[in-house]
């Protein structure tokens, strides 16, 4: 078996017990290793689930220190799935907060901005896209302009005032 498969499959173990102490060694010990293919997934999928504040205070800060950019396209495939509206801006907010670059995916983030209803998700995918905006192409920079032009959803005065900003920025 696969050194890293076998390495997954043990903190799948540990994650998916309620051991706190076990659960804090675990990723402590992720901290200092290699990335490990896989990991982000299984502690987002605790984060989704756990309702202890130490362990989703833990979850936040690792994903908030990634340094390794390979690490992006797991986010992000995170991101896409089916979560919380607490996991998902976690998410979101770690991707400006580690310093990554996700320009590659500003339409991702552009699109979810244009979907919530929920202020504090927008604002986190504002900020993702303001971290990022030099690094995203004119021509992309035009198309997520336009599609934020055009889709005209039903948002507050708040949304509505972050938006422009965002266009703002865009135009910048």
């Amino acid at each position: 078996m696969n050194r890293s498969v076998k390495r997954l499959k043990e903190l799948d173990i540990i994650l998916n017990r309620e051991n706190v102490r076990k659960i804090t060694e675990a990723i402590e010990v992720l901290r200092n290793e290699q990335p490990l293919e896989g990991a982000i997934s299984l502690l987002v999928s605790l984060y989704n689930r756990s309702h202890d504040p130490s362990i989703k205070r833990l979850i936040t800060s690792f994903m908030n220190d990634i340094k390794d950019q390979s690490a992006c396209s797991e986010v992000m495939a995170e991101i896409r799935k089916e979560a919380s509206p607490d996991t998902l801006r976690m998410l979101i907010s770690s991707c400006w907060q580690s310093g990554l670059n996700y320009a590659e995916y500003s339409t991702d983030f552009a699109g979810i901005f244009l979907r919530t209803d929920d202020y504090l998700t927008a604002f986190e995918c504002f900020t993702v896209l303001e971290s990022v905006v030099q690094d995203i192409p004119g021509s992309r920079r035009d198309e997520i302009i336009q599609m934020i032009r055009d889709r005209t959803p039903v948002m507050s005065d708040e949304l509505m005032a972050l938006r422009l900003e965002l266009i703002t920025v865009l135009e910048g």
